[in-house]
């Protein structure tokens, strides 16, 4: 009954390109989300590995806290999410004295791992509310 959070802001990978890497590991377990990251070609699968392996340690550090024991196979990614950022605004030059607008977009990624049965518990919590 574990479920853990890891969040990386502000990090220079549009969201767009974040996005790609993020839906890729959705809903897997959280072993193979690092053996799919490790092998992804795209420069945004290096962070979100780094989180994702954060995510990991943070779960065990609050099982070792809680007295629970804690099998890594058993985590998977219950929720991965990637916000916008604050955006960096850059000019430059261009002909006749005029200037070019350049968007340096940034990412908000966000990680959360969970054992199945929290995913459950969630589930019925919702079914008795409706």
């Amino acid at each position: 009954m574990v479920e853990s959070v890891a969040r990386l802001r502000g990090i220079r990978v549009t969201p767009q390109k974040a996005r790609r890497v993020v839906d890729m590991i959705r809903g897997k377990q959280a072993q193979e989300a690092l053996a799919i990251l490790k092998f992804a070609p795209q420069g945004a699968s290096e962070p979100i590995y780094k989180l994702v392996a954060s995510a990991m340690a943070n779960a065990r550090v609050k099982a070792d806290k809680e007295n629970q024991f804690l099998d890594e196979q058993d985590l998977y990614i219950a929720q991965a999410f990637v916000d916008e950022g604050t955006t960096l605004k850059r000019f430059q030059p261009r002909a006749q004295g005029r200037a070019f607008k350049i968007l340096k977009r940034t990412s908000h990624i966000t990680v959360v791992l969970a054992t199945p049965d929290v995913v459950q518990a969630a589930k019925a919590s919702k079914k008795e509310a409706k």
